[in-house]
């Protein structure tokens, strides 16, 4: 049985710029770093940059949310591009990083997420 994400591999072309913004703008944690890659630390997730020769940024919604236990100064830190304004429960905000890998700092949870569709139902929504 499955017990949770493991970790996650981003592609990066300029391994010392994506260390440079994942510690500097969002906190991550170096955990180890070789010429073709680095383990980072977020919280309780495990994220892996990999060098790439290029990197092809997706044209949909896919994104990673990181969790925040302070939105205003959280948010506040990040100067990185944006790529969507938020129409969703709790405060977000979605942001690139150097690659073009779409991110978002969110503040909510599922229970938030839930108890919002529960009182403004999308089209077609039931729970499980």
């Amino acid at each position: 049985m499955l017990t949770g994400v493991n970790h996650i591999t981003l592609c990066v072309t300029d391994l010392a710029r994506s260390v440079t913004f994942y510690h500097d703008m969002l906190g991550a944690r170096v955990a180890a770093i070789w010429d073709r890659g680095a383990y980072l630390e977020i919280g309780s997730l495990w994220l892996c940059l990999e060098v790439a020769a290029t990197v092809m940024p997706r044209d949909d919604d896919t994104h990673i949310a990181f969790a925040t236990d302070n939105f205003a100064t959280d948010s506040a830190r990040i100067t990185a591009p944006r790529w969507k304004e938020n129409r969703s429960e709790g405060a977000s905000l979605y942001f690139l990083d150097p690659d073009g890998h779409k991110l978002e700092l969110h503040d909510g949870s599922l229970a938030s997420r839930l108890a919002h569709c529960r009182s403004n139902p999308p089209a077609g929504y039931r729970e499980a």
